[in-house]
């Protein structure tokens, strides 16, 4: 039989020819290696960098402008002022990496310490029973959200602006727009201000409330990064599509996103609570801002996939710090707001600028 290839080759003259063929390996590595893109790519790899910079340099800046604000007394109200909205942005924290936002946080907060204070201080329950139950209610609240969200698949801004509306006027009708008092809660419940005693190192005093921001800190940074669920939640943050594909049962992980943010918005209106002293239907009405302002500063991005649980935590600190440190400065008001203001948009502006390093 003839060979089949052409007329005139032979076998010995492919393999020559073959011997001949470059064999180099192709490469895809990336040629770009410029400090720029370096430093580019430690900072996305790195969230936690930028914000540990910014309040370090703060701290040094405020203290070389009013030195008081390096007294204990200054550091003392720095950290009672963001322990709420830290706790807060924790559970913010969850939902933005999830590619969402939760508008309904300070709602969900009040709610739950009204009917806290309601069944620890109207109704006579225990304070071991009536935090629980509040706190389930939270839970609740955040669950309506996820199930809007993930089952219903309405946008989280829009669900979340909803039930802000509708939390509010619930809180409203709830507490017939009266609040707990302080004596009220002093005689009848006095449990509810534990997290407002305080622990003093000489000037310095550290509430039980700011310990408490550093334990829910741990815990759901252990939950994110050290869990089966912590992955999930990054792989529905990052491609939602990619993680249903994969089997992950994206519904069930979003809905408990917004459930687990709803409990911690529960127990930081125990906090809330001792840190205050009273209870109100109109407190905390800045805390939504400032839990995402907290998040992104501290590097979590608005995009999903990539978020920092410490970060979000030092946000909080920066934020107070800043206001802090204008007050002491006698700057105005308006110029704090104006200061928080810029810092969201820097922030946001370093998100884009980082996400651009993996593109």
């Amino acid at each position: 039989m003839s060979s089949s290839g052409p007329p005139g080759q032979t076998g010995v003259d492919f393999e020559k020819r073959l011997d001949e063929a470059d064999t180099s390996v192709a490469s895809f590595a990336e040629d770009d290696k410029s400090l720029y893109r370096v430093v580019q790519t430690f900072l996305r790899a790195n969230p936690t960098t930028i914000p540990t910079l910014v309040l370090a340099i703060s701290i040094l800046a405020f203290g070389l402008i009013a030195p008081r604000f390096l007294g204990p007394g200054a550091l003392s109200t720095v950290l009672q002022q963001v322990t709420v909205v830290g706790i807060i942005a924790v559970a913010q924290t969850l939902v933005i990496l999830t590619a969402g936002i939760d508008l309904s946080v300070g709602a969900i907060l009040v709610v739950t310490s009204l009917v806290m204070g309601n069944l620890a201080v109207n109704l006579g329950l225990p304070v071991w029973l009536a935090v629980p139950l509040s706190i389930a209610v939270g839970g609740f609240m955040g669950w309506l959200n996820g199930v809007l969200v993930a089952v219903i698949k309405l946008p989280p801004f829009i669900v979340t602006l909803g039930t802000l509306s509708v939390f509010t006027a619930l809180k409203l009708w709830y507490s017939g727009s009266e609040s707990i008092r302080n004596v009220d809660i002093v005689e009848k419940a006095p449990e509810l201000l534990w997290f407002g005693e305080a622990i003093r190192f000489g000037g310095f005093k550290l509430t039980y409330g700011s310990i408490s921001l550093v334990v829910v800190a741990i815990v759901v940074w252990y939950a994110l990064n050290r869990t089966a669920w912590g992955r999930h939640v990054h792989a529905v943050g990052d491609d939602p599509d990619a993680a249903r594909l994969s089997g992950i049962p994206t519904r069930r992980i979003l809905i408990s996103v917004y459930v687990v943010a709803g409990v911690i918005c529960g127990f930081a209106a125990w906090v809330a609570i001792g840190r205050v002293g009273s209870i109100s239907p109109i407190a905390f009405d800045t805390v939504n801002l400032g839990s995402i302002t907290a998040v992104v500063i501290g590097g979590t991005s608005l995009f999903g996939g990539r978020a920092s649980i410490v970060g979000s935590v030092l946000g909080a600190l920066i934020v107070g710090v800043f206001n802090t440190g204008l007050s002491l400065a006698g700057v105005d008001d308006y110029w704090q707001m104006f200061a928080a203001g810029t810092l969201v948009i820097i922030a946001v502006a370093l998100d884009q600028w980082l996400r651009r390093a993996t593109q």
